[in-house]
């Protein structure tokens, strides 16, 4: 499928509704034509994965249209160095995020972009290096310990930042890190404390809301990922271990 065709069956799904909505999600409504994340990763399916046409859908500078790009874009021909120029080009969230999820965590060598971008000052190039790094922490099954202690301490120097999209895919990876497992969980309770304790408003801000969720993960045989102590499988262990 060409991306004409592709921008075609968005448009056919595209909701006036739902441009009217995108306004309060942070998306700029000149850019979006009105079609959810479900229906992009429909076409997406039939699309298959293509630089070319990829390339043609994120030149459109549609935002539905760039969301399908980042699934289109093929992890096994896409340069590393590319990254950058596609970041450049983001101006919201979900956007930021659906690339790093959707093609920047399957590349090679994905690591050295959050090592580069930690410390960026563009706002969606900054939050690209946390949002990338929660998603590393979520899906893969090996990373080293040292390059997980790197990543916590780029969390406590970017936890300062006070910018909400930034903050939030900080504490977002700080919980992502903590849920792999026990020692992490508490190496992130630690850090989450700290940073509750600087006196400083965005610091404290990623602290409370990473520690709320990591107080209460515990963990279940079988499982990989720890979980919340309050979900099904929590309480089923609580359960088993208490008889």
């Amino acid at each position: 499928m060409d991306a004409a065709s592709l921008v075609a069956e968005l448009r056919a799904v595209a909701s006036p509704e739902r441009k009217r909505s995108v306004a309060r999600l942070g998306i700029p409504e000149d850019r979006s034509i009105g079609v959810s994340v479900p229906e992009v990763r429909r076409i997406a399916k039939r699309a298959g994965r293509d630089d070319a046409v990829a390339d043609a859908l994120w030149a459109t500078g549609i935002h539905e249209a760039r969301l399908l790009a980042a699934l289109v874009y093929d992890p096994r021909t896409f340069r590393l160095e590319r990254a950058d120029g596609l970041v450049a080009d983001v101006v919201s969230w979900d956007l930021c995020d659906h690339l790093c999820n959707g093609l920047f965590v399957r590349l090679p060598g994905y690591a050295s972009l959050i090592e580069r971008w930690q410390a960026s000052e563009p706002l969606y190039t900054r939050r690209a290096a946390f949002s990338l790094m929660a998603s590393a922490a979520t899906h893969e099954r090996e990373i080293p310990r040292g390059l997980l202690a790197r990543y916590l301490d780029w969390i406590e120097s970017a936890a300062a930042d006070p910018r909400d999209h930034v903050r939030k895919a900080v504490a977002w990876a700080l919980r992502e890190i903590g849920q792999r497992d026990l020692v992490h969980r508490d190496l992130g309770i630690a850090l989450a404390d700290r940073l509750i304790a600087s006196g400083d408003r965005s610091r404290k801000w990623v602290g409370t809301q990473a520690r709320k969720e990591l107080v209460e993960l515990v963990r279940v045989e079988g499982r990989r990922r720890l979980v919340p102590a309050r979900s099904a499988a929590g309480r089923a262990a609580a359960a088993s271990t208490s008889g």
